[in-house]
């Protein structure tokens, strides 16, 4: 299994690519800013893979800005979980926060909630509602890589903040400590920013967990 990892856009979001050498799907997680996605296709290009989704961890601005371009130029449907339209439907806001120009916009294609599953060729991802940050937090578990896309639930000596809308301090630490670290503890964290991190690291010594 491919997987790069891209840091895109001006609040360096992690953007995951994955790929499957035999089908030569692809599978995007977080695009990030629009004017990143020229090199997010350039991966893409690289490694000869056709777009099958492209999965939205939670609808803040650095995370999902560039899914329509990345929609536009290559027709794969938008996943994202549906508690978050409200705050998709807030871009000129969130961009104002920023002091930048509104992101293209483009329908979600799919509600991806929790338990759902997509393919990429033979592996599996698995999609696991996380509310906290946001009320349609998502987080993406490849079993078989034993690897898991955090978004902003999950970082390395910290959690994802929540005061902004949408947000729920309760709620965040529930689906830490009941969806997350449940899981085997050398399950590799890529967090939505900043470095990677494990499970086992983060039950042991992430102050906010204790």
């Amino acid at each position: 299994m491919i997987h790069e990892i891209l840091t895109v856009g001006a609040l360096q979001c992690n953007c995951s690519i994955f790929g499957d050498e035999t089908t030569h799907e692809g599978i995007v997680i977080d695009p990030g800013d629009g004017n990143d996605v020229a090199r997010v296709l350039s991966v893409l290009g690289q490694h000869g893979l056709k777009l099958t989704a492209i999965v939205i961890t939670h609808a803040h601005i650095d995370h999902i800005g560039g899914a329509a371009k990345l929609k536009a130029a290559t027709g794969a449907p938008v996943y994202m979980n549906a508690a978050d339209q409200g705050l998709y439907g807030s871009m000129e806001m969130q961009a104002g926060w920023l002091g930048m120009r509104p992101p293209e916009v483009t329908e979600i294609d799919v509600d991806a909630r929790d338990g759902d599953t997509l393919q990429c060729g033979t592996t599996e991802l698995q999609f696991i509602h996380t509310p906290g940050h946001t009320q349609g937090s998502l987080c993406v578990l490849i079993p078989t890589q034993n690897k898991l896309i955090a978004g902003d639930t999950l970082f390395r000596d910290s959690i994802g903040r929540t005061d902004l809308p949408g947000g729920d301090g309760r709620a965040i630490l529930r689906s830490i400590h009941t969806k997350l670290l449940t899981l085997d503890e050398t399950t590799e964290v890529v967090a939505g920013h900043g470095p990677g991190t494990t499970i086992g690291r983060e039950k042991a010594v992430n102050p906010f967990l204790s």
